[in-house]
């Protein structure tokens, strides 16, 4: 099997030398062999490594993808499986949010009323169990009140902060575009847009945003299926090799 250098596996993307070790290092790649002299020694399997790594920091972010490339090289496959499905969960629980959402606009430049628009049937919640659902804190979720996201009612008896139907479908609107780098007070400005009957233009932009960054992502996720299945085939068929000293390799 060839041998390569840093500087090799770094050119291919882009990338300082320093940053592949700092992958092997955070064990994103599998570890380098070493010269007599000590100097790294890589591979293509440690090329392939790195290629399903930033392929999946692109699709998934770059603590999943981390996360995946760690449970593959402990032999623990089934972990790598479940943070992938995950994030195809998310990305499916994205598209039924804008669906929603799209769902609600209609409704509101045809003129159908204010706050009566469509939201998920779920029942009354507490800022705990919509925390829970949504993968949050609850503060996430007070922090979004104070921001005038949410205005949620408050149970007589506690005085308690409880969440209905339509609170619960601006919280999912609020978490998808926090994940889009949205700031609070442009996504309360979305969230009452949802909530009234006018400016819904700025609402349509923003949801073909969103659109086309899920879109993206959706191909993203392709890309490293395809890198990461290589990767995987030369883990179940590679063995590691002793160095043969016949191409010199330096740091």
């Amino acid at each position: 099997m060839n041998t390569l250098r840093p500087t090799d596996l770094a050119r291919e993307h882009g990338i300082s030398t320093q940053a592949v070790r700092n992958y092997e290092r955070d064990g994103f790649l599998p570890p380098a062999q070493r010269t007599p002299s000590g100097y790294r020694v890589y591979t293509e399997v440690h090329a392939a490594a790195l290629r399903a790594f930033l392929a999946l920091v692109q699709a998934y972010g770059h603590a999943a993808g981390g996360q995946i490339m760690n449970a593959l090289h402990r032999d623990a496959l089934d972990d790598a499986l479940a943070v992938i499905d995950r994030g195809h969960s998310r990305l499916l629980r994205d598209r039924d949010t804008l669906d929603a959402v799209r769902t609600a606009m209609d409704q509101l430049t045809a003129g159908s009323g204010t706050a009566a628009a469509p939201a998920p049937a779920h029942g009354t919640r507490t800022v705990g169990e919509l925390a829970h659902r949504l993968g949050v804190t609850p503060a996430t979720v007070r922090s979004w009140e104070e921001a005038g996201i949410l205005k949620p009612a408050r149970d007589p008896a506690t005085g308690y902060r409880v969440f209905d139907a339509a609170d619960i479908r601006d919280a999912e609107l609020a978490h998808l575009l926090r994940r889009g780098g949205h700031l609070l007070d442009h996504i309360a400005t979305v969230v009452r847009q949802i909530r009234t009957a006018g400016g819904t233009d700025a609402l349509a932009a923003s949801l073909e945003e969103w659109q086309r960054r899920l879109t993206a992502q959706g191909l993203a996720m392709l890309r490293a299926a395809t890198r990461l299945d290589a990767y995987v085939g030369l883990l179940d068929l590679t063995a590691p090799q002793p160095f043969t000293g016949h191409r010199p390799a330096t740091d």
